[in-house]
């Protein structure tokens, strides 16, 4: 079983200083492949520098909505020349956020517009965050139009009816150790739903651990917990769950280029 984490974070500081030890513990448990995921001018770099350094990584760099108070014609053109490395792949992750609402919410708004029209400019797909804020997710991408290079919803929480919208914007759908949560109901729901040919599966680490490791901090290699979770809740095996979203996110994510 080969398992792509299409979504994690190994450039935060809970990993940075150790990660070959992380990515051996990923490696035994089918986790061969990851795209590294960037939110601000640190963690950008340190995605780019992790994705040259070892080959079964890519890199996403972008700014969180978090961060978006902080975006600034400066920070936009040192995005433009992250993005043109051969090594980064998507444009994210981007959204909005309304449930910390570190940023203004019309700051949040712009930045992701904005952002998505530069992923438009150069050709790269989008990864969006999304928190308590789908209505205007929902407008803001349906709005910009992603048809012609794609994009994902991450760690994907919403119930069918916004799982068929975001997939009628022609988006991808990854879902993460929230899967696994006994009381998820409505992540269970949609799990069901999802067409298996625009599935992926992350950990979003350090964050959301699946069962059976909730409470532990996540790391890379539980996607595995994951992608047992959805195979059981829709009745089939790991392997055929492993094997689809592997074949997605290499092909979302361009890998056959890198």
């Amino acid at each position: 079983m080969q398992i792509y984490d299409s979504h994690t974070h190994l450039n935060s500081e809970e990993f940075i200083t150790d990660v070959p030890k992380y990515l051996k513990r990923a490696a035994e448990l089918g986790v061969t492949k990851m795209t590294i995921v960037g939110s601000n001018t640190q963690l950008n770099t340190d995605a780019i520098k992790l994705a040259h350094q070892y080959p079964e990584l890519v890199a996403a760099v972008g700014w969180h909505p978090e961060d978006s108070k902080n975006y600034t014609p400066e920070k936009e053109a040192e995005l433009e020349i992250q993005l043109a490395d051969d090594r980064v792949r998507a444009l994210g992750e981007i959204g909005l956020d309304y449930h910390w609402d570190t940023s203004p919410q019309d700051t949040q708004r712009k930045v992701f517009a904005r952002q998505i029209a530069i992923a438009k400019e150069v050709g790269k797909p989008i990864v969006v965050h999304n928190r308590d804020a789908f209505d205007d997710t929902y407008r803001i991408i349906k709005e910009a139009g992603i048809q012609d290079i794609g994009g994902v919803m991450h760690s994907f929480n919403g119930d069918p009816e916004w799982l068929k919208k975001f997939l009628d914007l022609g988006m991808h759908i990854s879902y993460s150790g929230v899967a696994s949560f006994k009381n998820a109901h409505e992540v269970h729901d949609s799990v069901r739903a999802t067409p298996l040919d625009v599935m992926m599966v992350e950990t979003d680490a350090p964050y959301l651990t699946p069962e059976p490791h909730r409470g532990e901090q996540n790391e890379p290699g539980f996607t595995r917990y994951t992608v047992e979770a959805i195979a059981k809740e829709r009745d089939t095996t790991p392997d055929e769950i492993a094997a689809a979203t592997y074949h997605n996110a290499e092909e979302f994510y361009h890998i056959e280029e890198v």
